[in-house]
């Protein structure tokens, strides 16, 4: 478990960016609280018991109340815990809506990978470009970048120079295209007319791996050089 402390202005309410390295597949799952003690789960990973206490037990330690549930997208390791965090916090997904045949699918590519869940299969809220999540002064901008899925999002704190990647931008690394829905031309377009286009500094915390800056893969990235 990682947490940082991302810059903003004096005296302004704050994200708290916590992360966390869930199942065989070692994916991250975020938490971002302010110092209201509100809170936003990102693409719950748990899939074990363990893991699934891990969490509960971080909200309960640190008094955090969860008001979002949110998707970056929904192939299986970032949906894994999705039940779990509906049935101990009442929370509901958001997601874009071309992902919502990707979490019908989810279980049974579970199967597929050896890995069977109890997929969640209530309501759902939708997120589209250009939307923003709002918990209280902070806010999180969604951006569509499809390619790994066909309904990827990533969630873009300007005021603290962060965003939420998921499975787009690595370190030293992209997104995988072979899955179904995804497509190699339309992730690296989403790369350079949403991703490029911010500040160099902007933190990228990715679905897996370590964080890294949108300055440091421009420079650096070996998929993306030229």
């Amino acid at each position: 478990m990682g947490e940082t402390d991302t810059p903003a202005k004096k005296d302004q309410i704050m994200f708290t960016v916590t992360s966390f390295v869930f199942s065989p597949i070692a994916e991250n799952t975020y938490v971002l609280h302010n110092e209201n003690g509100e809170s936003i789960i990102i693409d719950p990973g748990c899939y074990f018991g363990n893991e699934r206490r891990e969490l509960a037990d971080y909200f309960s330690a640190n008094k955090l109340v969860p008001k979002y549930l949110l998707n970056t997208h929904c192939h299986l390791d970032h949906v894994f815990g999705n039940k779990f965090v509906h049935d101990t916090w009442h929370l509901e997904p958001y997601v874009h809506p071309e992902e919502q045949v990707v979490l019908e699918n989810a279980a049974l590519a579970g199967l597929k990978w050896n890995m069977p869940f109890d997929n969640y299969k209530g309501p759902l809220h939708f997120l589209r470009a250009n939307d923003v999540v709002r918990l209280g002064n902070d806010e999180l901008k969604v951006l569509f970048t499809p390619g790994h899925s066909p309904g990827h999002i990533c969630f873009y704190c300007e005021a603290q120079h962060f965003i939420i990647g998921g499975d787009v931008l690595f370190n030293m690394s992209i997104g995988r295209t072979d899955l179904p829905g995804g497509n190699f031309e339309t992730l690296i377009n989403s790369i350079h007319t949403q991703l490029w286009i911010l500040p160099g500094i902007t933190v990228v915390y990715p679905g897996h791996g370590e964080p890294t800056t949108i300055e440091f893969e421009k420079r650096n990235n070996p998929f993306l050089k030229g």
